[in-house]
């Protein structure tokens, strides 16, 4: 009979000490990330998981609710979200009462995707597990280092940013080289 060891992880202690900090050798910059956001990715997946399409339909959900209405084409492009895929995301949206599509005034052609009364509270439901989701992966960090931390890694993703998009930054770091 073999004996299983449990996976469950309990937050580090924070280090007292800087010797403590660092008990062995760097693992480097790549390790922590590919961890850090292996880890995060299990948890705002979680997090998520009330949502249709998880939390491709979360990030949909947010620029929506936070940027001005785009169009769904812009949407799709800004996120680097498949157009066809985008759609019926959208579609989902519509019938659960998330979003609407709406005429944009300027041209009369075009649908906006603006989100409802129902849509914004959801999405404020979702953004306090995601958030809780967070904390919890930074538990190990003192809170003051932990928004640091934050501070830190949003400084560095701007700075090897072009424009102001977040968004099209994932989308270009999703984008192979080569547009394939």
């Amino acid at each position: 009979m073999s004996t299983r060891r449990s996976t469950v992880r309990k937050p580090a202690e924070p280090a007292s000490s800087p010797e403590q900090a660092s008990p062995g050798p760097s693992l480097g910059l790549s390790w922590s990330l590919v961890a850090l956001l292996r880890e995060w990715s299990v948890r705002a997946e979680a997090a998520t998981d009330e949502l249709p399409h998880g939390m491709r339909g979360y990030q949909v959900l947010r620029v929506v609710v936070h940027d001005a209405p785009p169009t769904q084409a812009s949407l799709a492009a800004r996120l680097g979200i498949d157009r066809t895929v985008m759609t019926y995301l959208i579609d989902r949206y519509v019938e659960c009462g998330f979003v609407e599509r709406q005429q944009d005034p300027a041209d009369r052609r075009a649908r906006r995707i603006v989100a409802t009364a129902r849509g914004r509270e959801m999405l404020a439901d979702v953004d306090v597990r995601v958030a809780d989701a967070e904390e919890d992966l930074l538990a190990g960090l003192p809170p003051a280092d932990r928004v640091r931390f934050r501070d830190l890694l949003e400084r560095a993703a701007r700075g090897i940013s072009e424009d102001d998009d977040p968004c099209g930054v994932v989308a270009r770091a999703v984008t192979p080289v080569d547009g394939r």
